[in-house]
C-alpha cells in the first residue's frame, strides 16, 4: 500500500515582507544620496585655514558630501588632532547645508627655531611646530632659550614677556595694524617692525595710546623708511620720526 505524500505549504508573506523592506531601504538610500547632497558649507571661527580647506577636512572619504552621512559621522563627535585647531564641530542646517564651527588654538606669536616656526600661546606654551608660516601671527625675537618641547612653555628667563606679546598682538588687531615683528631688546624694552619702519615702544606704559596713534602715523609716512620713537609718548605729545636711507 502506497503512502500518501504530504506537502508542507510554506507561507509566502515573509518573503514578500523582506522584499518590501529591502525595496524601501533601497529607495530611501537612493533618495538620501540624490537629494541630500551638500551644496552650501558655512564655516565659522577659522583663521589659519580657508573655508575650502576646512570643508575638505570634514567632507573627506566616501559620501563625504552627503548631509545625512555627515550627520551620522559627526553626531555627538568633535574633530580633533588637526594642526592649529583645538576642535571642530559639524551641524546640519538643512538637507543641503552644513555648518562647521572651528575653535582654533590661541596663538600669541611664533619664534624661529631649527628651521621651523614654533607657535606659542599666551603662557608661552608651545602649541604647534610647523614649516608653514601662518599669516596674522607676529614673529617674536629677542627671546633667549636653548630648547623647546611641544606642549611645554618655552624656557625663557622672564615668562611675563608672553603676556606682553599677546597684549601687543591684540592691540595691533584692535587698531588694524599688521606688524611684521615684535622684538624685545636686552633691557626689556619693546620694538615693533612694520616693513621698513621701526617703532620704539619702550616699556608698556600708555601702551594703548601708543598703539592707537600708530595707524595714522604710518599712513602719513607714505612708505618712507625710518624710526618712530614712542618711548616717552603720552597722549597728545608730538611724535618724532627719524628718516633713514
Amino acid at each position: 500500500m502506497k503512502k500518501k505524500s504530504s506537502r508542507v505549504k510554506v507561507p509566502v508573506w515573509p518573503y514578500i515582507l523582506t522584499g518590501t523592506i529591502i525595496l524601501v531601504l533601497a529607495i530611501s538610500i537612493a533618495c538620501v544620496i540624490r537629494f541630500c547632497h551638500v551644496k552650501a558649507v558655512i564655516v565659522d571661527g577659522n583663521i589659519h585655514y580657508s573655508d575650502d580647506q576646512i570643508a575638505a577636512m570634514v567632507m573627506d572619504g566616501f559620501l563625504g558630501d552627503n548631509t545625512v552621512f555627515l550627520y551620522l559621522k559627526y553626531r555627538d563627535k568633535e574633530i580633533k588632532d588637526v594642526p592649529f585647531i583645538e576642535t571642530m564641530s559639524v551641524t546640519i542646517e538643512s538637507r543641503d547645508t552644513i555648518r562647521i564651527t572651528v575653535f582654533e588654538k590661541s596663538l600669541a606669536g611664533y619664534v624661529e627655531y631649527m628651521d621651523r616656526y614654533i607657535y606659542f600661546d599666551r603662557t608661552g606654551t608651545v602649541v604647534e611646530s610647523s614649516q608653514v608660516l601662518t599669516p596674522g601671527i607676529p614673529m617674536v625675537t629677542g627671546l633667549s632659550f636653548d630648547h623647546c618641547i611641544m606642549y611645554e612653555p618655552l624656557p625663557v628667563e622672564d615668562p611675563s614677556l608672553f603676556e606682553k606679546v599677546l597684549d601687543i598682538s591684540q592691540l595691533m588687531g584692535k587698531y588694524g595694524l599688521n606688524g611684521d615683528r615684535i622684538h624685545f631688546a636686552q633691557d626689556g624694552s619693546l620694538v615693533l617692525f612694520f616693513g621698513d619702519v621701526e617703532v620704539l615702544i619702550g616699556n608698556d606704559d600708555f601702551i594703548d595710546e601708543k598703539m592707537m596713534v600708530l595707524p595714522d602715523i604710518l599712513q602719513k609716512l607714505g612708505g618712507q623708511k625710518g624710526t618712530i620713537d614712542l618711548t616717552e609718548y603720552v597722549s597728545g605729545d608730538t611724535v618724532t620720526f627719524e628718516k633713514s636711507d
